[in-house]
Formats: structure tokens, sequence, C-alpha cells
């Protein structure tokens, strides 16, 4: 099991062209740990405006009586990918991985296969 100061070092070092990396708590809005970022990316904004898209897709997913759960939310902008991942372990209930891509220098399926399997292996 990673904690997640590890888990956030992994995902910058593994997976190519990570621009930055956040665990966040979606009930506060709040980034329990950041990693990356920059000028262009103040991860504490975008983990606090990125909770507001968890709480809708959810709230959604309740309203239509869907049994499912939420694997990862894509937001695909012009140079970059915003990956959102939900935890799925009873210690990260209420908490999502945000990951910001570069769109020239990533590969999106790599991305998710590689954020799954840390996601995985991180405890809380």
């Amino acid at each position: 099991m990673a904690s997640t100061d590890s888990a956030l070092k992994d995902i910058m070092n593994s997976i190519d062209g990570t621009i930055g990396v956040a665990l966040v708590d979606y009930n506060s809005g709040m980034a329990l740990g950041i990693l990356g970022g920059g000028p262009d990316l103040d991860l504490n904004v975008a983990a606090a405006g990125n909770t507001d898209v968890v709480r809708a897709k959810v709230r959604a997913i309740e309203l239509l009586g869907l049994k499912e759960a939420i694997e990862d939310i894509l937001i695909s902008l012009s140079s970059q990918y915003h990956l959102i991942r939900p935890l799925t372990s009873r210690s990260g209930k209420g908490l999502f991985l945000y990951l910001a891509l570069d769109k020239g220098r990533a590969n999106l399926a790599m991305a998710r296969h590689q954020l799954k399997r840390i996601e995985a292996d991180l405890e809380v």
C-alpha cells in the first residue's frame, strides 16, 4: 500500500505528460496533497473546481437511478486532458485523484491504466 505522497510521486514519474496531480476531498473541495502544477495550473483552484464536477456527476447518476460507479471523468481541453478518478476503497470514500496531462505528450489510455493501478495501491 502506498501513502499519499508516494502515490502522487509515482503518478508524476510514471505517467508521461503529467502537468500536475492532486488528491482531493470532494466533500470539502480541499486538496489533501498536490504535486506539480505551476503558474498556468493552480492545483488548489483546480481541486475546488473539479469537486463541483464530481458532485454534479454523482447527483446525475442518483437522479437517473443508475446502479453504476464512476470509474473516471475525462475533460478534454485544446492542449490538456484533465482526468478525475474517484477512489474506490473504503478508506478513500469521498476522495478523488485529479490528474492534468499535456495532450501532446500524454497517452490517454496508458494514463488511465496507470492511474487505476496507482489508485488500487493507495492507502489513505
